[in-house]
């Protein structure tokens, strides 16, 4: 057989060789297939509707508002999403992977920390929830894996890294939510609060925002920490709201305290019979002509530094009610410490 002919069979035969031809995947690529077929029936599609009047018949309709996602958290119907997947929402519905709707009730809601709990009554065969792991061994380079509904299009996976541990990035109320996790995984609009996936197919964190100049994926995506998920999740299950132990005080605002040259929490008011009335706290007064004279400025709770609200509010968060803490204050220039315990907010 002429060189020309057999070089022609060769050429012909590589296709079939290759691994590839032969439904060769690589080990990485069975490890995203597995988790992919694990998990994608856990990620549900949420749609947040809203009444409005037509203007023209002037009949009440529900129109949908926005879209995003969330993921199935126990299989007694509980879904957890972001916040602002479901802000003023008038109705909420979900939908699952099989395509079937349920209306979604909503349970608890933290804007602070961008995450919220629904629930349907869907029965529990149709109910998948994802395996938990732990944010906190987390390393940058680990693999991670997204999956939401992006644009609309529902059931979709991108896969990258983690880029960075320890972000903070702004809440829908302006407070810091810390120790967030950064990916370079494709997020858009849309993938917000879907889940953030190990390898092993495990929850590693909340998909919640990204940032971009053009709205799109721009290979910065955030996660919050399913460690932080954990701490809240059962909070807002129980009582639709985080918990957080009180002192007993109304606070200044954090513009006027800085332009009023403080560095730390000042006191407003004292409310009688509180842990602050009986630690012996001052709120601000008044003097006799008329002037404000600061009260106590609240500078660290035990080694927490407090130099604003949200900084308070987040080291109250590391306690409970009844547990003892010291404040450290300055009252009229002079450092003070004073010990208190904590009490439970009202209606607990």
């Amino acid at each position: 057989m002429p060189w020309r002919w057999l070089t022609f069979v060769a050429l012909l035969a590589l296709p079939l060789a290759h691994p590839l031809a032969q439904g060769f995947a690589t080990d990485d690529e069975r490890n995203t297939i597995e988790v992919f077929e694990y998990a994608s029936p856990s990620v549900v599609y949420v749609t947040n509707q809203q009444v409005v009047r037509d203007p023209r018949s002037f009949d009440l309709l529900t129109v949908p508002r926005g879209a995003g996602t969330g993921f199935v958290w126990s299989e007694q119907g509980y879904i957890v999403t972001n916040f602002h997947v479901i802000e003023n929402a008038r109705k909420v519905m979900i939908t699952l992977q099989d395509q079937s709707n349920w209306p979604a009730e909503v349970v608890g809601i933290a804007p602070e920390k961008d995450l919220a709990v629904l629930k349907v009554e869907a029965p529990e065969k149709h109910l998948k929830p994802l395996r938990r792991g732990d944010s906190g061994d987390l390393v940058v380079g680990h693999k991670v894996l997204a999956i939401g509904n992006p644009f609309g299009l529902d059931a979709t996976l991108t896969t990258g890294v983690v880029s960075a541990l320890g972000r903070e990035i702004e809440s829908p109320n302006q407070r810091k939510i810390r120790n967030v996790i950064q990916t370079d995984a494709a997020i858009n609009p849309g993938n917000s609060g879907g889940p953030l996936l190990n390898s092993q197919g495990e929850l590693i964190g909340v998909n919640t925002m990204i940032y971009s100049p053009s709205g799109a994926s721009a290979g910065i995506g955030f996660a919050i920490p399913v460690n932080t998920v954990e701490s809240i999740v059962p909070q807002l299950i129980e009582h639709g709201r985080i918990i957080r132990p009180v002192i007993g005080i109304d606070i200044a605002p954090d513009q006027w305290a800085r332009q009023s040259g403080v560095r730390g929490v000042a006191i407003l008011r004292v409310a009688q019979g509180s842990p602050a009335d009986r630690a012996g706290l001052e709120g601000a007064q008044r003097s006799r002509w008329g002037s404000i004279v600061l009260g106590d400025i609240i500078t660290a709770i035990d080694q927490h530094p407090t130099r604003n609200y949200d900084e308070l509010m987040t080291a109250l968060e590391k306690y409970e009610p009844g547990n003892e803490v010291v404040l450290s204050v300055q009252r009229r220039g002079e450092a003070r410490r004073l010990r208190l315990r904590l009490a439970a907010p009202d209606g607990l």
